[in-house]
Formats: structure tokens, C-alpha cells, sequence
């Protein structure tokens, strides 16, 4: 059976996006919504950036952690397919080199153990799983199994989930969480979103958000499917222009 990004874990998935609120404000208002990791770039184009983390107490943002070092994109920051309205300025496509900025649910979390310690739907990795960054394929931004969609299926993808198999003992999806960025799969709009553990101290993503092994380590024994954990990037200046609109917290 084909595993999408999309519907992998369908049962468990949010039952919920922007649709069914009047806008961003509601949406981060809803007590559906309980967990919330935001990152923040100094601007568009640098690579790097500060991750923190929420818990909804009482109908208000509590602060959990705070300037957790993380890399973005090699090429910095654009506006995703998330949950988040339409806006201005340049939006990601496949191969820019940019992690995509907005608002976005959080999938399943996957790696190269057999079991990690986590409140979200885990999946370990095998050396026939890959995710689909092809342009034109009908798997795009979907995670497969080698042995059910065949060879040609996979050809030309980037993305094998065992890096550590198929990269020279690559470490950087040892652990990992689905950033469920364009969930319609649109061709060319991007693919295969994650955070992940960093190749080294401030190596940059080709798309991803990267961090040190004790702080995706963290994250994923805090985050809780049931409390339906959001992420968030933004470079500085747009979360204070849509701090007020969106209901966005303060860092302190």
C-alpha cells in the first residue's frame, strides 16, 4: 500500500484546516489546537534561524522553550501551501532551496529505529522507503515503498528515508516529523517537508528544518498527535506585522 504524506496515517490526521475557521486568528484560538513550534528567521534569505515551542494552558500560548538553534532552507525562506490564506510575495517551488514559511500541521514522525519515545504515529524507515521529489510523478510529495510501486517509480528521486543505507551513513532522518506542507501534492510546489536532525552544526536543508539530535529528540517526546501540534516559520518582521491578525504569542 502506497505511503502518502497525506493520508498515511488518515485516522489520526487533523480533522480540521483554515476551511473550517474564519481565518488564522480562529484557527490558533481553537482549542483543537494545543501544541505549537515556531521558528523565526531574521529575514527571507538567511539559512538559519530560532525554534520555540508552545502549550495551550487555559485558552492562552504558554512559552515551553525558547532559542532552540535551528538551519532552514540553503537559500532561506518562502510562502508555503499550509494553512494559512493566500499571500503576497514569492511562494516555494521544487529545488529553490527554500524551507516554506506559514502555517502547518504536523504529520507522522519517522527514523531509523525500530522505536523512539513520542506522542505522534512513528514509522521506521526501511531502505525501501522514499519520499518523491520528481516533478510529474504521480507520487509526488508522497512517501513510498519501493517494493510496492517498483523501480521506475522511485527513479530520480532524492529522497531516500534510510540516508544512512543509501548516503554514506548519512544521519540526518534518524529522526524526524512530517511538516505536512502542500497537501494536495501540487507538482513543482514542493515535496518532502520534514524536521530532522542536522547534518552537522549549521549545515542548512535544501527545504527542511534542521536541528541538533537532543532537540528533534525533545521535540518528539513532547509533541501529541491528540493535541494537534502546529509549526510555524516566519522570518521577524512578518510575525510582527501578523502577530495581531493571526493571534500569534509573544516570546516571553
Amino acid at each position: 500500500m502506497i505511503k502518502t504524506i497525506k493520508n498515511i496515517f488518515m485516522l489520526v490526521c487533523l480533522a480540521f484546516t483554515l476551511n473550517s475557521f474564519a481565518n488564522e486568528k480562529q484557527l490558533l484560538a481553537s482549542p483543537e489546537y494545543q501544541q505549537l513550534i515556531i521558528v523565526i528567521t531574521d529575514n527571507w534569505q538567511v539559512d538559519h534561524g530560532l525554534l520555540y515551542t508552545f502549550e495551550k494552558k487555559a485558552g492562552q500560548w504558554q512559552l515551553i522553550s525558547k532559542e532552540n538553534p535551528v538551519t532552514v532552507g540553503k537559500n532561506g525562506l518562502a510562502w508555503g501551501l499550509g494553512f494559512h490564506t493566500k499571500q503576497q510575495g514569492q511562494y516555494k517551488k521544487e529545488g529553490d532551496g527554500k524551507a516554506p514559511a506559514g502555517i502547518f500541521s504536523l504529520g507522522e514522525a519517522f527514523g531509523y529505529l525500530k522505536s523512539i519515545k513520542t506522542g505522534l504515529p512513528y514509522q521506521q524507515m526501511s531502505a525501501n522507503d522514499y519520499c518523491i521529489d520528481v516533478n510529474g510523478s504521480p507520487y509526488y510529495n508522497q512517501l513510498v515503498d519501493k517494493t510496492k510501486v517498483g523501480e521506475l517509480a522511485i527513479k530520480g528521486s532524492t529522497e531516500p528515508m534510510r540516508r544512512d543505507i543509501h548516503v554514506n551513513g548519512d544521519i540526518r532522518y534518524r529522526k524526524g516529523v512530517v511538516v505536512k506542507h502542500n497537501q494536495q501534492n501540487i507538482s513543482g510546489q514542493g515535496s518532502c517537508i520534514f524536521m530532522h536532525v542536522w547534518k552537522a552544526k549549521g549545515v542548512p536543508t535544501s527545504g527542511c528544518t534542521a536541528m541538533p539530535e537532543n532537540t528533534i529528540t525533545g521535540l518528539l517526546e513532547w509533541l501529541n498527535i491528540n493535541k494537534k501540534p502546529l509549526y510555524i516559520a516566519l522570518p521577524y518582521a512578518q510575525y510582527l506585522a501578523k502577530k495581531q491578525a493571526w493571534g500569534l504569542p509573544n516570546f516571553d
